[in-house]
């Protein structure tokens, strides 16, 4: 398999895996398993969701660093829920989370580590020929 094939195939599983966080959060706290009856405010929990969105669809290598972090808020709160509520459906909408979060995380890191070693080959080679002038 090519490497852009393998890119794109992470890409497409860290796009996805996104999308389906913030549809996930969404649908949760609206009418799925919401805390109050008819909706509660923790639906703005997805928010932050939507700001790495265009970035991470446009293959934006700085936003996806970064939203590699943000994406630990939304499993810490997964696994917290998890353990937490009662419902049996809140607690397996909080396993998704968790199951979402973990596959964006590590569809980022796979999409972002050719890129990682080529700009460390880049700065060894850059530091050698400092080194030999």
């Amino acid at each position: 398999m090519s490497t852009a094939t393998t890119e794109k195939k992470y890409y497409l599983l860290a796009s996805a895996s996104l999308i389906a966080l913030l549809l996930l959060c969404i649908c949760w706290e609206w009418f799925l398993a919401p805390l109050r009856q008819g909706g509660s405010w923790m639906i703005l929990k997805a928010l932050p969701l939507l700001i790495p969105l265009r970035g991470v669809l446009k293959r934006d290598n700085y936003t996806m660093q970064w939203s590699s972090m943000l994406i630990w808020l939304y499993f810490t709160e997964g696994v917290v829920r998890a353990y937490s509520d009662r419902l049996p459906l809140s607690m397996a909408l909080a396993w998704a989370e968790v199951a979402l979060s973990l596959l964006f995380f590590i569809a980022i890191v796979l999409y972002l580590r050719p890129l990682k070693k080529s700009a460390k080959a880049l700065a060894k080679a850059k530091a050698a020929e400092a080194t030999e002038r």
